[in-house]
């Protein structure tokens, strides 16, 4: 009797031994791979500036269906024109932009087109002249966020294909990777 006992509790004790070693090798394999995990720095600055990106949208979006008016005055929420519209939206999320489009066109740091992130601004020539007239805001997902035409004011469109992707000029990131905006970026 007395050595099934001793058989039984030796089982007992490498059962337990073996779950140990178990648990002991998982927590240093997790452990371990945490040290290849990029800095917490560095992930608070990405969701910095997509948190600035988002709240710019939202706030866009507070806006459809206000109509259009070529040359509205800034500050006015009851109409907008492109860049009057940009303007105040980014204004509201602490980044100031200049007034117009081809104003705008010049803060910031250049995108290209397969670099677009929510919050760039894109500019396009929709009058094929060789002049910036149009700023809209990159939602993300193939989507613009801005206003134009007098009946159908402020708006979402898909990008691709579009008059504004085929008649893309350039686009800008005026949200800097730390969710700051810069001085150097942005008008005095």
């Amino acid at each position: 009797m007395r050595s099934e006992a001793n058989n039984t509790n030796n089982i007992k004790r490498s059962r337990i031994v073996k779950v140990l070693t178990g648990v002991g090798l998982s927590l240093s394999i997790v452990l371990s791979g945490s040290m290849l995990l990029p800095a917490q720095p560095a992930h608070a600055a990405t969701s910095s500036a997509s948190s600035i990106a988002d709240s710019v949208i939202k706030t866009g979006k507070q806006f459809l269906g206000v109509r259009y008016q070529f040359g509205a005055p800034t500050g006015r929420t009851d109409e907008f024109d492109c860049s009057s519209f940009t303007q105040y939206i980014f204004k509201q999320n602490g980044i100031d932009l200049p007034r117009s489009s081809r104003q705008q066109s010049k803060v910031g740091t250049p995108v290209s087109k397969d670099q677009l992130q929510p919050g760039d601004l894109v500019f396009s020539d929709t009058n094929r002249d060789g002049v910036i007239n149009h700023v809209s805001i990159y939602m993300g997902n193939g989507q613009l966020l801005h206003t134009y035409r007098v009946g159908i004011g402020v708006t979402i469109s898909n990008f691709a294909g579009s008059a504004w992707d085929r008649n893309f000029v350039s686009a800008r990131r005026v949200i800097p990777n730390n969710g700051q905006a810069s001085a150097a970026s942005l008008p005095n």
